[in-house]
């Protein structure tokens, strides 16, 4: 008698996506006659089910790269970038593919041919190699030539985002509070900044804020009052929180901006919007019970709308917002969520 091992997944078990196996055994007697038709059957609709998933699979890759200018399920690469900087880093999240998938591909070989080649049943005696100096040679200064192909493209990205523009069109403060942002446009010397808070927009005020549609203003991403800012400007933007306060974390994926708000200390960063539209991130440092409900929301209008909306919004903001609003009712639909975020 001969015992062969079974793996079975409950139906139930399998349908939550959940990997737990119960593992029986079962006897066969060795003179057992195995029906070949029924098992090329089976293989036949294990193939038929892998060919069905990969071609799920195409569809759904499909499907996400028409969409890509919003986060969608299942999506695979960055959002579609707004700003220089941000064009830069999807250049080189792709340019560090070109190195990661080939090593994963290559290891994934090596321990394929050791498992294979090398167990027990077929080496019973183990090789005595201690070392080969070729291999070695090989390990070491491979990796560090490819550290080298990836730091410095990674240095000069870096050095990018670091270096802040000389003379900037615009400057901005962003102050974060449990659980809020405030925003203080710099103004001309003797003039009154404009300031003013921004508030995660709740559902029973869409309608005075004329914010229904929740394709343009989601549920958790749109606020009372959003950021507003120039296309084609460079905007320098001061990120700090309430002295009082905790950590925040600033973070717009389309521009390519993420920066800690610290109490007490001004923290800087800049971006240059490409394109109009009404782009959204969120608070990603962990600030408390109220965290997930900390959106950010810049809406990237044409220089002459941002000088009328600026103008009104000193003594009426709501009107202004409300102008503004109607002014860029065919504006892009732009939605992006900060990367470690889920809603």
């Amino acid at each position: 008698m001969a015992k062969l091992g079974r793996i079975r997944v409950p139906t139930h078990i399998a349908a939550e996506g959940k990997l737990w196996f119960e593992v029986s055994t079962i006897s066969m007697d060795s003179a057992s006659v195995i029906d070949l038709d029924q098992t090329r059957e089976g293989e036949g609709t294990v193939r038929n089910r892998i060919y069905a998933a990969l071609a799920g699979m195409t569809c759904l890759l499909t499907a996400v790269g028409a969409h890509a200018d919003q986060p969608v399920h299942w999506q695979m690469g960055m959002q579609e970038a707004a700003t220089p900087i941000m064009h830069e880093i999807r250049w080189f999240e792709q340019y560090t593919l070109w190195f990661i998938v080939p090593v994963t591909l290559f290891v994934l070989a090596l321990l394929i041919i050791v498992a294979v080649k090398f167990h027990a049943a077929k080496n019973p005696v183990a090789s005595k190699t201690s070392h080969n100096t070729a291999i070695e040679v090989v390990w070491t200064l491979a990796p560090v030539l490819i550290l080298l192909f990836l730091a410095f493209p990674s240095f000069n990205l870096l050095n990018a985002q670091l270096t802040q523009p000389e003379n900037p069109d615009l400057t901005l403060k962003a102050t974060a509070t449990q659980w809020l942002w405030s925003y203080e446009y710099k103004a001309a010397e003797g003039a009154e900044p404009l300031s003013f808070d921004s508030y995660l927009l709740k559902d029973q005020d869409r309608a005075a804020a004329g914010k229904e549609d929740k394709a343009r203003y989601p549920r958790l991403l749109a606020v009372d009052n959003e950021m507003v800012v120039p296309v084609g400007k460079t905007v320098r933007l001061l990120v700090t929180a309430a002295p009082t306060d905790v950590i925040h974390a600033f973070a717009m994926p389309a521009f390519g901006v993420k920066i800690d708000a610290v109490p007490g200390r001004l923290n800087e960063t800049w971006f240059k919007p490409e394109k109009e539209g009404l782009y959204y991130g969120q608070c990603s440092e962990l600030c408390g019970k109220d965290h997930a409900f900390m959106p950010i929301a810049i809406r990237v209008v044409s220089e002459q709308q941002y000088n009328t909306w600026h103008a009104a919004a000193a003594s009426d903001l709501n009107g202004a917002n409300r102008a503004l609003m109607a002014s860029v009712d065919g504006a892009p639909r732009t939605v992006d969520v900060a990367a470690n975020e889920t809603n």
